[in-house]
C-alpha cells in the first residue's frame, strides 16, 4: 500500500441502498453507517482508501441521505476531502455514478476509483489502478475467486485479462470469478453514461463497452472478501475484523477476541470472544457469554445469558438464561429470561418477550 507509487485518487462510494436484508438493523440506520467492529462500516472503507492514495470522495446518497454528513463531515479526520451528492429518486448503479460524478474535479484521462459500500475487502486497490493505467483499459473490475460460483454471476475473461461477458446465475458457471463490486473507471467513460437516467453498470454499461470493444478489463484474485448485506455476513464481517482476519486502520484497537469501546463493563468473570464487538455503555455481567456478536451502544446482557452471532441493538436488553443465536434483537428490544431466539429470528424495535416466551417464526 505505497502511496507514493500512485496519483492522488478520486473516489465515487456508493451508498444508496436501503439494506432491507439487514432489516431492522436499518429501519433507523443506513446500512454503511451500522456500527462494525467499532466503528461506522464506512470508516473501513475510507480508511483502506486513503491508505491506497484516495484523497477525495464523493458520497452517492440516496437512503436517508441527510445522515451521512453529519458522521464523516468534510473527511478531514480521515485525510480526506468528502462531498455529497444525493439522488432524489434511485437511478441504480450507473446513474448513482453518473450524478456524483458532477463533483468529481478529475480530468477526462484520470481513474476514478468506485466503492460500494456495503463490501470488506482486503485486495490490493493500488494494483488494481496500475493495471488499469498501464492497460490503458475504459473500465477495470475487480474480481473475486469464490468456490461455489453457482450462487452469482461469473465474469470469464480472456488469457490477457480482458472481460468477455457478464453472464447470469447458472449451476454450471464457466469460471469462478464474479463481479466483486470495486471499480477503476476512466474519468471519460463516467461521462458518457446518460444523466438523470437510471441505468445498471452489470446489465448495461459494462456490456454496452464489451460490445462496443473497448476494453473492460478484469483485476482478479482470492484475497479477504465478503459482501455484509446480510445479518450473518454483518456479524461475520465485523468479527473478522475484530480478530485481525481482515485489516483496518479504522480499527480502535490492536486485533483480539474482543474489542470493548469506551464507556462499556465487561465483568471479568463473563466469557466474551469470538470477534465480538462491544459498543459504548455496553453491560456484560458476570457468567454471561458472547461470541462473536456486535452489542451496539447501551445493550445489556445479564447474568447467564448467551449470545452468539448476533447483533444485539441499541439499548436492548437480554435478560438472564436468554440464549440468542443467530438473530437480530433491534433496538430496545427486551428478550425476556428463559427465551431462545435462534437460526435467524428477528425482534423488531421495542418488542419485549416475556419470560419464557419462544419464538420460531423469521420475523418478530
Amino acid at each position: 500500500m505505497m502511496e507514493s507509487s500512485l496519483p492522488a485518487l478520486e473516489a465515487i462510494l456508493l451508498v444508496g441502498g436501503q439494506g432491507t436484508r439487514l432489516r431492522p438493523l436499518t429501519l433507523g440506520t443506513p446500512k454503511p453507517l451500522l456500527p462494525t467492529a467499532g466503528v461506522p462500516f464506512l470508516a473501513h472503507q475510507l480508511a483502506r482508501a486513503r491508505s491506497f492514495g484516495v484523497r477525495r470522495i464523493v458520497f452517492a446518497t440516496s437512503y436517508k441521505a441527510s445522515m451521512f454528513e453529519p458522521v464523516f463531515g468534510d473527511g478531514a479526520a480521515f485525510g480526506l476531502s468528502i462531498e455529497y451528492m444525493t439522488e432524489e429518486t434511485p437511478l441504480g448503479t450507473g446513474g448513482a455514478i453518473r450524478n456524483a460524478a458532477e463533483a468529481l474535479t478529475s480530468a477526462p484521462s484520470d481513474p476514478v476509483l468506485i466503492l460500494n459500500g456495503d463490501i470488506l475487502s482486503g485486495h490490493d486497490i493500488g494494483l488494481q489502478v496500475r493495471e488499469h493505467l498501464s492497460r490503458d483499459a475504459a473500465v477495470t473490475l475487480h474480481l473475486t475467486e469464490v468456490d461455489d460460483p453457482s450462487r452469482f454471476g461469473c465474469v470469464p475473461t480472456d488469457d490477457e485479462g480482458r472481460v468477455t461477458a457478464f453472464l447470469e446465475k447458472t449451476p454450471h458457471p464457466v469460471t469462478n470469478r464474479i463481479n466483486a463490486g470495486c471499480y477503476v473507471f476512466t474519468r471519460s467513460v463516467i461521462d458518457r453514461i446518460p444523466r438523470g437516467e437510471v441505468v445498471s453498470v452489470e446489465r448495461e454499461t459494462f456490456p454496452g463497452l464489451i460490445e462496443s470493444g473497448e476494453l473492460v478489463l478484469g483485476y482478479a484474485d482470492r484475497t479477504y472478501w465478503l459482501d455484509v448485506g446480510t445479518p450473518a455476513a454483518f456479524v461475520r464481517g465485523s468479527s473478522d475484523l475484530v480478530l485481525g482476519r481482515l485489516g483496518s486502520p479504522a480499527l480502535p484497537g490492536p486485533p483480539g477476541e474482543f474489542l470493548a469501546l469506551d464507556g462499556a463493563s465487561v465483568s471479568p468473570e463473563a466469557k466474551v470472544h469470538g470477534g465480538s464487538a462491544v459498543g459504548s455503555g455496553v453491560v456484560v455481567e458476570a457468567g454471561a457469554v458472547v461470541s462473536g456478536s456486535v452489542l451496539c451502544d447501551g445493550s445489556v446482557v445479564r447474568s447467564g445469558a448467551t449470545v452468539a452471532d448476533s447483533v444485539i441493538g441499541v439499548g436492548a436488553r437480554v435478560c438472564s438464561g436468554a440464549v440468542v443465536r443467530d438473530a437480530v434483537i433491534g433496538d430496545g428490544a427486551v428478550v425476556g429470561p428463559g427465551n431462545e431466539l435462534r437460526a435467524g429470528i428477528r425482534l423488531w424495535p421495542g418488542v419485549e418477550l416475556p419470560e419464557c416466551a419462544v419464538r420460531y417464526s423469521s420475523d418478530v
